[in-house]
């Protein structure tokens, strides 16, 4: 390539919002050469590397690549792929790791109910699942012995049904607080999230709300059945909905978020200030009057000697994505009816709590999101994130060596087969950052890899509009000057990064890395 830029793929994006396309679910671009023949295909014994982080949306399709008993859909036999991922997706993929988990965490809240001899129950929706089963308990997938779990399938459009399935899952965490035999339930409305990451104004206040009925009707069962309800949320989102020039911003923020604590006799239990979400765990913990686990380095948000006596139950609620900002357009909670949480913050003295940056193991100034808030809430101490064993790699150099990553460069180099860089670009993307691309092309510069194909997904979660086009740009940029690097492909992370089993998502994307289907770019 040189150092001419070629701007083919940015041009392609930038014609494609002309068409009215966005970025999460732009459809899928792929370069080809004069006669028409598409660039850059997947095809047996290439290597490629899936440099996004978080995992839990990157699964399905590393599975259509690496499973050879994939049941959803036709895939192609035997490839043979030299496949590493970023992180581990999932321990049970036959794939090269780059940076795999350091431990499980242990002593987090749900296993100290365990260890009690406690029974808990945890309800949410699909949409949610892997938050409240694999992040809250420290990272691991199976549950504690005494745990059930509670998933209501989410609607296939959120935005059609900004609802979800509030009603189900609120009727659920009824039942649970109203059985004497639970001495926690945890619940999840991922409504305010889920829908928060659309320009519909209309769908999102119709989700706050949905949200605040259902804690409503949650909190008025738990006070009949005698139960501490504890209120939080796991990072904001749509309490700053615009960027101060008036244009929306779809992505997480670093706002605090709220908790409260509502006892069971009506009475009000003060809290400290200062705290963040590692201070969930122990005050649920004294709250149940269990003692804490030596791990919890977080401290109880209680000021008043609130602690429970044995017996005692706690209802645990986390509002996703329900942050606090001061009021106006922009702050679209603010602009919603929410009586039932009005009521809950008049009546408990509320603080907030730190829910983004260093305080939930990011780099400081990141927004938060809904792994890292999990994660700390379940863990009651900070964990440092993959995103700052993965910084502090590309600082000091490492990353350049890492195994994983050379083991795919050199053995495409050796084979004389082609290298596959596949991932967000982004730099705000909780599934990761543009620069991590950057560092694996000077990667196969260095390890002289002929034959270099990058397969780009677009996501404007956080960043400003058409935000996209200007990051390919970047990418075109830096291949030219490296003179290593083709920018192949291009599509929506709607089809790409499915968690609930979308299958017809996920195939659209292979069929375009594999088969080169999609609207071809000369």
């Amino acid at each position: 390539m040189g150092n001419d830029v070629d701007r083919a793929m940015s041009r392609a994006v930038r014609e494609a919002y002309a068409r009215g396309e966005e970025e999460e679910t732009m459809e899928p671009l792929v370069r080809v050469e004069a006669a028409g023949r598409p660039v850059g295909r997947i095809a047996r014994g290439d290597s490629v590397v899936f440099y996004d982080i978080r995992g839990e949306r990157e699964v399905e399709l590393t599975s259509a690549f690496v499973d050879t008993a994939f049941p959803h859909f036709p895939v192609s036999p035997d490839l043979g792929l030299r496949f590493a991922t970023m992180i581990e997706y999932d321990r049970s993929l036959p794939v090269r790791v780059a940076f795999p988990p350091l431990e499980e965490l242990r002593g987090t809240l749900c296993e100290a109910v365990s260890a009690a001899g406690l029974r808990q129950v945890k309800v949410t929706e699909t949409e949610k699942a892997i938050h409240l089963a694999y992040f809250l308990n420290g990272k691991r997938s199976e549950a504690f012995p005494g745990e059930e779990r509670v998933a209501v399938e989410s609607p296939r459009e959120p935005l059609r049904e900004p609802e979800m399935r509030a009603e189900e899952v609120a009727e659920a965490l009824v039942n649970a607080v109203e059985d004497p035999g639970l001495a926690l339930v945890i619940g999840n409305f991922p409504n305010v999230d889920v829908v928060g990451h659309s320009e519909d104004r209309g769908a999102i206040l119709r989700a706050v709300e949905a949200v605040d009925r259902g804690v409503g009707r949650v909190l008025t069962a738990a006070r009949a059945a005698g139960v501490t309800a504890v209120v939080t949320a796991d990072h904001g989102s749509v309490e700053s909905w615009l960027y101060p020039e008036g244009t929306i911003d779809t992505g997480h923020t670093a706002s605090p978020v709220p908790v409260a604590v509502a006892l069971p006799d009506g009475g009000a239990a003060a809290l400290r200030e200062g705290g963040s979400l590692v201070d969930v765990a122990p005050t649920v913990i004294e709250l149940l009057g269990l003692g804490r686990p030596p791990e919890m380095t977080g401290r109880s948000l209680l000021a008043d000697g609130a602690r429970g006596r044995p017996g005692s139950r706690v209802l645990l609620l986390i509002c996703d994505g329900w942050g606090i900002a001061d009021p106006g357009p922009g702050n679209l909670i603010s602009q919603a009816r929410t009586p039932s949480m009005d009521a809950l913050l008049a009546a408990n003295p509320p603080t907030t709590l730190r829910a983004s940056g260093t305080a939930v193991g990011l780099p400081e100034g990141t927004v938060g999101n809904s792994e890292a808030g999990h994660l700390h809430i379940g863990a009651g101490r900070p964990v440092f994130s993959d995103r700052m064993r993965i910084q502090h790699a590309i600082e000091d150099g490492s990353f350049l060596g890492n195994p994983a990553f050379a083991w795919a460069a050199e053995g495409a180099k050796r084979a004389g087969t082609r290298l596959h860089l596949l991932g967000i670009v982004s730099f705000f993307s909780s599934h990761g950052s543009v620069e991590y691309l950057f560092a694996l092309l000077e990667l196969a510069r260095r390890a002289d890899v002929r034959e270099v194909f990058i397969h780009a997904l677009l996501g404007r979660r956080g960043e400003r509009p058409e935000s996209g086009a200007h990051y390919l740009g970047l990418v075109e940029d830096e291949a030219a000057r490296l003179g290593v690097g083709t920018l192949a492909s291009v599509i929506g992370r709607h089809w790409a990064l499915d968690r609930e089993r979308n299958w017809d998502r996920v195939e659209r994307t292979y069929r375009l890395l594999v088969d080169g289907v999609g609207r071809p770019v000369a």
